[in-house]
């Protein structure tokens, strides 16, 4: 956010001869003036009421590290163990139906955050560890009968005792998730040599399609919207597979220009060829040149299959050659298809784009003022993001395979101010050595413990590309106020998002076993406040996940004192460097349910 001077002349001194004030109104207005500065003054008092309780004074910012004293913080509500804050179902009436903008986010405002503890479901077990969280999970974690009753006859999942069991059905893949990603690599045998690596699922059900390509070395990011039932992403993070809170409606998703090299819906639901074509753009957007756009569900085979879409065959028709005539127009070419499966190719030759500079084409480029990757709350356009022609290791068969390109330096980190491919290799080595020193102060680093890892203020995702031989998997998150590394790490094959973490994360409660901060409080305090960070970060912990928090040492005591009243246990540790301006944080929430019994 950028804060603006009010633009205003000096006023001139009143001349006495020419304007009089009565004593009385004078001493009126004198006491106004100094009634409101008091209100400003308590105003401001009340806003940093935690702050002004919580610090010694304002010489500890100079004399040494900041000091807090002793907080703790409620239970939420027993409605609240599936909260999300900025996608709250209890919110949606405020907002429109049109294209579905009410399951965007919408934030709650500042008067209505909640400053309490998410507690478990009633129940509630340690989740199943990776690779077995792929195929079952329990149904206390995640207690929805609604989606059991209604996909089980497309066996998405199924109920058996205690336990939800993922046969890997869908509704497109009725013999297996296994047969249909084997049937699509014929298609597109890229998805076999390390050409393809990362991945989006949009309207991904529990995710079983990007849980597969996890035996190919295919990355996924499984996008769906929260909903009041069905808790896809819910599912798909209790397996053990990345997952994140997200819908194509008004807003561009939170990802950078020509990062995927992959895109898939099968029977998503999505209106491809409604409104002109828009989330057909974003999907051009997001893929990187030479990229894929997988569709499986009408009206691809319709032939065959409108019987069963409750629709006409002249219906499905059109919508199939409007589909390939909107695709056309924006440079994707026709790949392959094979029953229910059709593959478009978005074009590495830029010189299809000149037919978009006529005002008779749709659509027309976007213009130079519309950044390709801002992505943080920007709205859709109605234009084709073209590929800047400086860029010549952009394209999908330009980059090098997998896992070759992880350690290379990739083109657009020259982007990044400061960045050259010496930074990028400099800090590359940088965190291979601070990952080997994290395994050493947590062991369970590197086991089946750990399955689920954020990396909250990442750079280029040096921590991510450390761990990378772990069975693990790592969401990379880049400051949506921080320079724009996120296609360095799309590059490199690994998958992240923007995100403001003065706002809550696009996820469940309990999703996530390491939280890692490197230096976020020092980078953001201005603008986020501590308090409701932490309270962010324990919402998306685990029970007995961990937060690792690299900062300053004037931070360290204080996020250990706010992260006490969470009933987390920290313990403080010295850097591989051991230096004394900088601390490591190793905590642990404790699992705990709520002291308020459920009813059924």
């Amino acid at each position: 956010m950028k804060h603006r001077e009010k633009d205003g002349k000096p006023s001139s001194h009143p001349d006495k001869s020419s304007r009089t004030i009565p004593m009385a109104i004078m001493f009126i207005v004198l006491c106004g003036f100094s009634f409101y500065l008091g209100g400003i003054f308590c105003s401001e008092k009340d806003r940093y009421e935690t702050v002004e309780d919580a610090i010694e004074s304002p010489k500890s910012i100079a004399a040494g590290p900041l000091q807090i004293k002793d907080v703790s913080f409620p239970e939420c509500g027993l409605d609240y163990q599936a909260y999300t804050p900025c996608t709250d179902p209890r919110r949606w009436k405020k907002y429109g139906l049109h294209r579905l903008t009410f399951l965007e986010r919408h934030c709650p405002p500042a008067f209505e955050r909640k400053e309490c503890l998410v507690p478990p479901p009633d129940g509630y077990k340690l989740p199943i560890r990776w690779p077995k969280s792929r195929d079952q999970c329990w149904y206390r974690n995640v207690p929805y009968d609604w989606i059991n009753k209604q996909k089980s006859n497309q066996h998405w999942l199924k109920k058996e005792g205690d336990k939800f069991l993922f046969p890997g059905g869908g509704t497109m893949f009725p013999n297996g998730v296994g047969e249909y990603v084997d049937r699509m690599q014929k298609l597109i045998p890229g998805m076999k040599d390390g050409t393809i690596r990362t991945a989006i699922d949009t309207g991904c059900g529990v995710a079983s399609w990007g849980g597969d390509l996890l035996d190919h070395n295919i990355l996924t990011v499984s996008l769906a919207p929260r909903d009041n039932h069905e808790a896809q992403v819910q599912f798909a993070l209790e397996r053990g597979i990345p997952a994140i809170l997200g819908i194509i409606s008004t807003q561009r998703l939170p990802f950078p220009s020509n990062s995927f090299d992959m895109a898939h819906c099968s029977r998503c639901l999505i209106p491809w060829t409604e409104f002109g074509g828009i989330y057909l753009l974003e999907i051009h957007r997001i893929l990187r040149p030479g990229g894929f756009w997988v569709l499986s569900g009408p009206p691809v085979n319709y032939e065959n299959r409108w019987r069963g879409w409750n629709t006409t065959i002249e219906e499905q028709k059109s919508d199939y050659e409007k589909l390939q005539e909107l695709l056309t127009s924006m440079c994707f070419t026709f790949y392959k298809k094979k029953d229910d499966i059709a593959v478009w190719q978005k074009s590495s030759d830029n010189n299809c784009y000149k037919k978009l500079d006529s005002p008779d084409n749709y659509p027309t480029k976007c213009d130079d003022g519309t950044e390709p990757d801002s992505a943080w709350y920007t709205p859709l356009r109605p234009c084709a993001v073209v590929p800047d022609n400086k860029y010549k290791k952009l394209g999908l068969n330009s980059i090098p395979k997998w896992p070759q390109r992880l350690h290379v330096a990739p083109e657009r980190v020259t982007d990044v101010r400061g960045g050259s491919d010496g930074a990028f290799n400099h800090d590359d080595s940088k965190w291979k050595a601070r990952a080997k020193h994290y395994k050493k102060l947590l062991p369970a680093i590197g086991t089946d413990k750990i399955r689920n890892v954020m990396d909250m203020n990442t750079l280029y995702g040096g921590f991510a590309a450390a761990l990378i031989d772990d069975p693990l998997w790592v969401m990379n998150v880049v400051s949506s106020y921080a320079s724009n590394t996120l296609a360095v790490v799309f590059d490199r094959g690994l998958i992240g998002t923007y995100h403001d973490w003065c706002e809550a994360f696009s996820t469940y409660p309990r999703t996530y076993d390491i939280l890692h901060v490197d230096g976020l409080f020092t980078a953001e305090s201005h603008r986020c406040e501590m308090k409701y960070v932490l309270l962010e970060m324990d919402r998306i912990l685990r029970p007995n996940g961990y937060a690792i928090v690299r900062e300053s040492s004037f931070y360290v005591d204080a996020v250990a004192a706010i992260a006490k009243g969470m009933k987390w246990g920290c313990r403080k540790e010295d850097t591989e460097y051991g230096v004394d301006k900088e601390k490591i944080l190793i905590c642990q929430k404790k699992l705990w349910y709520s002291s308020t019994k459920q009813t059924s």
